[in-house]
């Protein structure tokens, strides 16, 4: 089992990892286009608002009710009743998700004084800025729809994914760059607003994702009309678990929407500078910590549906051991390197030096939370796999006042840094619920060897952070090369910092036993 889980998020952070690499394509020359000034605030707030509710209904709460249900009836019944199933999920979903669309579109001025109140009051007020509240909600009618087609989109991946087919959705996103990309380069110069090219480039990338995984869907036979059905009895199971699921899985989201509210308060450029930071943020969670969670869904719920109590405990452990393995010296890298990384990705044309030493303050607060983001996202599952999602709510909502309350405790002094560290703790928090409560009901179980093994993880990547840290030059010196020399350092930087926590990892004890769900022993 460890080696198809192996190979299967093989596949799938290879295809993150072209889309991520793209992603960050597109954040250079956005970065490049408008920097971190008032358009970028903009832009970022009239793309974040659908990507939120893409987390509700298509690849947060939706699929992590939806697979287990999926796997249920791909185990149990015949094709026919999978294509029932399809059939009603795509139509009700489809129902609900239009009439959502529309008024997103219509109603996008409220939903922008509702989440930018900061701009509404100074539009309501007739201050200097009140131009940044139209802006927005005119560029929300355009990023709203943007909903609908990755709602249909994530459907088909989660299906695909049920199946086995881990590499078609992986590399979905990539249209939604390549999308961004090409209007932002070829759009906005015959624009004189081009945060407006790259809104209409978010909606293309919607659309052709759609388009994209079709053929796929046909080719496994379950391409299938829609149809409204909303008492069917898959459909039924999928909603009862997927309402209280809309809040559990979302907390994240829901933090960095009040993080947004807050940031419209504060100075000009704090959206913008939290925003590339929790791209870089992304970077390394979509790569391990998402791709792990991907492939352990199906699995975790096959062991559940099998009454296998003892591989559902392993391939938690698996999950575990190897977030670890990944997340800890990433989160290092993350937060030691995030000067270089910035200067090297962003440094060019609107965005400038005093943008990186913004955008690196939030860095630092957001990596520190790297690990419990990629935690939470391993942990999580084992709940849906049950299909139980009450427990990951109640966790949320703690997790959530926590970070309200964190909000106000540390904006004060930090500023838009304050949100990211408030982030970063309710994340720490969330994660220590969901293992507390896995270990408390006897769902996971460490296995033999497990502490030994973090623990030899953790004393590689603090040495070689360490060593990381004292070579790695200050900010001022990295500003002053040339754009290929700091290319250059960084890379060697990165792979040096990768061989070294490799071989430190095998010189302490490290071996690829530790990593496989049949391992019992250090």
């Amino acid at each position: 089992m460890s080696k198809k889980l192996l190979r299967s998020g093989l596949i799938v952070s290879v295809m993150t990892l072209v889309s991520r690499l793209l992603g960050l394509v597109r954040d250079v020359v956005t970065a490049h286009l408008m920097g971190a000034g008032a358009s970028a605030d903009l832009f970022f707030f009239a793309n974040k608002i659908p990507n939120f509710l893409r987390r509700l209904f298509a690849e947060g709460a939706f699929s992590q009710a939806f697979v287990p249900v999926l796997t249920e009836y791909e185990r149990n019944q015949p094709k026919s009743e999978i294509k029932k199933l399809v059939a009603a999920v795509s139509g009700t979903l489809g129902g609900i998700v239009t009439l959502i669309t529309l008024i997103g579109v219509l109603g996008s001025s409220v939903i922008t004084a509702l989440f930018g109140f900061g701009w509404f009051l100074e539009w309501y007020n007739g201050g200097p800025d009140a131009y940044k509240f139209e802006l927005a909600s005119s560029l929300l009618k355009i990023t709203f729809p943007y909903l609908w087609f990755i709602t249909f989109t994530a459907l088909s991946g989660a299906i695909l994914n049920t199946l086995g087919k881990f590499a078609v959705a992986a590399f979905t996103p990539v249209f939604l760059n390549i999308s961004i990309i090409i209007c932002a380069l070829l759009l906005s110069p015959h624009m004189a607003q081009p945060e407006f090219a790259l809104a209409i480039g978010v909606l293309l990338g919607g659309l052709v994702q759609f388009c994209f995984q079709i053929p796929f869907l046909y080719r496994e036979g379950l391409l299938v009309r829609p149809k409204w059905d909303w008492h069917h009895p898959g459909v039924v199971k999928i909603r009862k678990l997927m309402l209280p699921a809309l809040f559990g899985v979302s907390v994240s989201q829901i933090n960095m929407l009040l993080d947004t509210f807050i940031a419209s308060f504060l100075q000009t450029g704090s959206i913008s500078w939290l925003y590339y930071s929790e791209r870089l943020l992304e970077f390394p969670l979509g790569l391990f910590g998402i791709a792990i969670a991907t492939v352990i869904l199906p699995s975790l719920s096959a062991s559940h549906l099998h009454k296998s109590n003892d591989d559902f405990k392993k391939t938690i452990d698996w999950g575990i051991r190897m977030v670890f393995l990944l997340g800890v010296p990433a989160m290092l890298g993350l937060i030691i390197l995030a000067e270089p990384m910035l200067r090297v990705l962003f440094m060019r044309g609107e965005f400038g030096i005093s943008d990186i030493n913004h955008a690196a303050m939030s860095l630092w607060a957001y990596g520190s939370g790297l690990l419990s983001f990629m935690l939470v996202k391993v942990l999580a599952p084992a709940y849906y796999a049950r299909q139980d999602t009450k427990t990951p709510v109640k966790f949320g909502i703690i997790a959530m006042l926590s970070n309200m309350i964190l909000n106000v405790i540390f904006v004060i002094p930090f500023g838009y840094v304050g949100l990211a560290i408030a982030t970063g703790l309710s994340a720490s928090l969330n994660a220590g619920l969901l293992w507390f409560g896995l270990y408390r009901r006897g769902i996971y179980d460490k296995q033999d060897g497990t502490i030994f093994v973090l623990f030899r993880i953790v004393i590689a990547s603090l040495v070689m952070g360490a060593v990381m840290f004292y070579f790695n030059p200050i900010l001022l010196v990295w500003s002053h090369l040339s754009q290929i020399d700091a290319m250059y350092k960084l890379a060697l930087f990165i792979l040096c910092g990768a061989g070294g926590y490799g071989l430190l990892g095998v010189a302490i004890g490290l071996r690829p036993h530790h990593f496989k769900i049949s391992s019992a022993s250090i």
